[in-house]
């Protein structure tokens, strides 16, 4: 069926890179605000939450798509293709600054005990942890930082991670684990109904 007539938003995003190829300009528009928001995302976690940065990297994206529209690797899904070139990407930001910049945080614990008490509500306490579980994500190497995104945040699958990082199913789940167990000891202090899976 041609797309023509139609709206692009009930095709598949490996339909429209295909139109993206041959010039369409509607098909893009229709990427870019499918995924604009999730790669503004998952840079903004990855940059060291700097947000002009994963502005810049965003559009340096869709950019791509625009110049090399046959970089795309039709036998791919096309958020695997997708994240694993935002990966790269980061890791040759990250090979660029050499030092990763140290991490801010003022923990917001300590106000929220001091303002509320130790019983303060779940909404406070959810904030708080998801506070404190962002600044323990940016004390992690980018491998292990990397599979928690992508897994926890973005809700993607084992395979697709292991193909976006090209690394076996196996050494995924190992990260994945070791993640999970450094910032479950990291964030102990908060109660159990507080999932990081959430």
């Amino acid at each position: 069926m041609s797309l023509f007539g139609s709206t692009y938003k009930t095709h598949s995003d490996e339909e429209l890179m295909s139109r993206v190829v041959r010039g369409d300009k509607r098909a893009f528009d229709t990427l870019y605000t499918r995924y604009s928001a999730a790669l503004m995302r998952y840079f903004h976690r990855m940059l060291w939450r700097d947000k002009e940065k994963a502005e810049d990297f965003v559009q340096d994206f869709f950019m791509k798509i625009i110049k090399q529209p046959d970089s795309f690797d039709a036998k791919r899904k096309f958020t695997t293709w997708m994240y694993s070139v935002a990966h790269n990407m980061c890791k040759n930001e990250y090979r660029k600054m050499e030092i990763r910049k140290p991490v801010e945080f003022e923990s917001v614990t300590n106000v929220m005990i001091a303002e509320h008490g130790d019983n303060f509500g779940k909404r406070i306490d959810r904030k708080a942890f998801m506070n404190s579980l962002s600044a323990e994500l940016e004390k992690l190497d980018e491998n292990h930082r990397t599979v928690f995104v992508l897994r926890f945040e973005e809700n993607l699958s084992v395979r697709e991670i292991g193909d976006i990082m090209d690394i076996s199913e196996g050494t995924v789940k190992s990260r994945i684990f070791y993640t999970l167990r450094k910032l479950s000891g990291k964030l102990k202090q908060y109660s159990p109904h507080e999932k990081m899976e959430q």
